[in-house]
């Protein structure tokens, strides 16, 4: 195995990392890992109560491939175990519990979705259960007695219900460890996990140490916001994009994205390196680029991500053809952009509207849309490059510009 150097393996784990801890103990890890050419264990725990993938758990999953590039060993647990208690991370109640033969269900669409990011082939799949099912009670009681109930309520969630006098089964105290336990078992070098599971992953390093193991090191992944900007990504949510949409509702569901999380759409979900993310804070900081097109290339490449360009193009133009061009009439008059310009000087220019100030009120009024998205901005600039626009005044005049 040819490993990249270091430093050179360090910016590629920390590329959309949230925390790398402790980097020290990760790089003596790495150097080892070199030397005695063996490729580190790579953690992942996925969670199958639910079957369905989106691209939020496509951040971390993207993250575990970027190991399998480095030529390390990725390991994918199948919580199929910890699932019927239940993680109680970002949780304000008690999770209901499922049975064994549903997370064996879920988990087996889980692995066919997350094929789309991982190299199946160089993965290694192994079920949580195989272990933890066949702990005795003793066993648990020793478990249980490596942490004490202060630490468990040193979890935020945890916390939070405890003073607010919301019961804590005492079941879910059982998770973090049984998570740990799966550490311990794999004899994990290294896990990921999403900011939400920092916890769980510590107890992994504390149950690894009081086992006589190496503790791993943990990467966390933030968490991606769905398509209302605001509630992390989730289906419960409605504002998730699965991993499973047809090219055409991947692309529309990225264009209703807020504009303020572009760039972290850029980053975590289509996996952007710095020297990328460099032109996309630039353009986003461009006043005469409108941040649609920024987020129109955002949708073609998450497409491309998950199908292949020629499917992105045909999503793109899917959408434009319902979306935008819908009730637009064949025969509507044309301008051609030259330079730079202000929406309102065109539209003056091309007699679709009396003056600047009929132009003006129109905005005000939301009367002028472009590619079907009200126009809001009174200084809102056509740049030359952007392509075919369509600007809709009031409801019957057209103009389509070339931009």
């Amino acid at each position: 195995m040819n490993f990249l150097p270091v430093d050179e393996q360090l910016a590629i784990i920390r590329r959309g990392a949230e925390e790398v801890l402790p980097e020290k103990e990760l790089t003596k890890k790495l150097e080892k890992s070199i030397a005695t050419n063996t490729p580190l264990k790579i953690k992942l725990g996925c969670d199958p109560s639910r079957p369905d993938l989106h691209i939020g758990h496509g951040v971390v999953l993207r993250k575990l491939r970027h190991f399998q590039d480095l030529g390390h060993q990725a390991i994918l647990v199948i919580g199929d175990f910890t699932a019927m208690i239940g993680d109680p991370s970002g949780r304000n109640k008690t999770r209901p519990q499922i049975t064994l033969e549903d997370t064996k269900h879920n988990a087996e669409s889980y692995v066919v979705q997350a094929k789309v990011i991982l190299d199946i082939d160089r993965l290694k799949i192994v079920y949580n259960s195989d272990w933890l099912n066949k702990m005795s009670f003793g066993e648990v009681i020793q478990l249980a007695s490596k942490y004490t109930v202060a630490r468990m309520l040193e979890r935020d969630d945890f916390t939070k219900r405890y003073k607010a006098e919301i019961p804590i089964s005492i079941h879910e105290f059982l998770y973090p460890l049984a998570q740990g336990m799966d550490s311990v078992e794999l004899r994990s070098d290294v896990e990921l996990g999403g900011t939400d599971q920092k916890f769980n992953l510590l107890v992994g390093r504390d149950l690894q140490r009081e086992s006589g193991q190496e503790p791993q090191c943990i990467v966390t992944l933030p968490l991606l916001e769905g398509t209302d900007g605001v509630e992390k990504m989730s289906k419960s949510y409605g504002n998730d994009i699965a991993l499973h949409e047809t090219p055409e509702n991947m692309y529309g569901k990225t264009l209703s994205i807020p504009d303020d999380i572009i760039a972290k759409y850029y980053q975590l979900a289509v996996d952007y390196d710095p020297e990328q993310m460099k032109e996309i804070e630039g353009l986003l900081n461009d006043s005469s680029v409108n941040p649609r097109d920024i987020k129109r290339r955002l949708a073609r490449e998450l497409v491309e991500c998950y199908y292949d360009k020629e499917s992105a193009i045909n999503a793109e133009q899917h959408f434009d053809k319902i979306f935008i061009k819908k009730d637009i009439p064949d025969d509507i008059p044309e301008y051609t952009l030259t330079s730079n310009a202000l929406l309102i000087d065109i539209l003056v220019d091309a007699n679709l509207v009396q003056s600047k100030g009929e132009a003006r009120r129109l905005i005000k009024q939301n009367a002028i849309k472009i590619d079907g998205n009200p126009c809001l901005d009174m200084d809102y600039t056509v740049s030359l490059g952007s392509g075919e626009l369509v600007v809709k005044v009031g409801k019957r005049r057209f103009l389509r510009i070339n931009a």
